[in-house]
């Protein structure tokens, strides 16, 4: 009995742990999606990020087979003067177009500007990309996640894959706390009531001892 409630014991922990691991992450999930959804509405000028990292969604095949279409791409904002040759960088083209290629030349006659090309295409971008211009860094992508990604910052995705999850995971801790609050209420009472049998059987055996006498 002592090892199957010590396993017992040992199975709650990981499945709360688990759980509460599950709980930071839709947390986390949820806080950067509001985040996006805010900024993207307090400033509609301006690609929204979360603490300098914007995501992106990849719409062409450009930059195969590093970059795949339909992959989510994330960036990290940098200072123009640290993008070398051979970086991959996210820049606008126009108010809501964004694209993501590799840096080939990077000139500084007449101000700072940078040649990019797409891995998969045969010519040079047509204009050069300005520093104001700039988004940022590719660090790494989610293959095939780019429209999920998009699915999950509508009312919608949210309410299905972050907020319900969460709501549940809080119903089932609430739960689980009461159920075991209700146990260890129960053991105390239990063992109150062995030890009253034992001080009253004991208190029975000193009258008796007395008597004999």
């Amino acid at each position: 009995m002592e090892v199957q409630s010590k396993r017992k014991s040992f199975l709650g922990k990981v499945s709360t742990g688990f759980g509460i691991a599950i709980c930071i992450v839709l947390a986390f999930i949820f806080i950067i999606n509001a985040t996006l959804i805010a900024k993207s509405y307090i400033y509609p000028d301006k690609v929204p990020d979360f603490m300098g990292y914007k995501p992106f969604i990849v719409l062409s095949g450009s930059m195969e087979p590093e970059i795949m279409t339909g992959d989510l791409i994330v960036t990290k904002e940098i200072a123009p003067e640290n993008i070398k040759v051979g970086d991959v960088i996210s820049f606008r083209v126009d108010q809501d177009i964004v694209v993501s290629h590799r840096v080939t030349e990077i000139q500084t006659e007449g101000g700072l500007s940078f040649l990019t090309k797409g891995d998969a295409n045969t010519g040079m971008d047509a204009t050069q990309v300005l520093p104001e211009k700039i988004e940022g860094i590719y660090l790494w992508r989610a293959a095939g996640m780019g429209q999920f990604a998009l699915f999950l910052q509508t009312p919608i995705g949210m309410l299905l894959f972050v907020v319900t999850p969460l709501c549940l995971f809080i119903i089932y801790d609430i739960v689980s706390r009461s159920r075991h609050s209700r146990k260890k209420s129960t053991r105390e009472a239990e063992l109150e009531a062995e030890l009253a049998a034992l001080k009253a059987a004991k208190e029975g055996g000193n009258s008796s001892g007395q008597l004999n006498q």
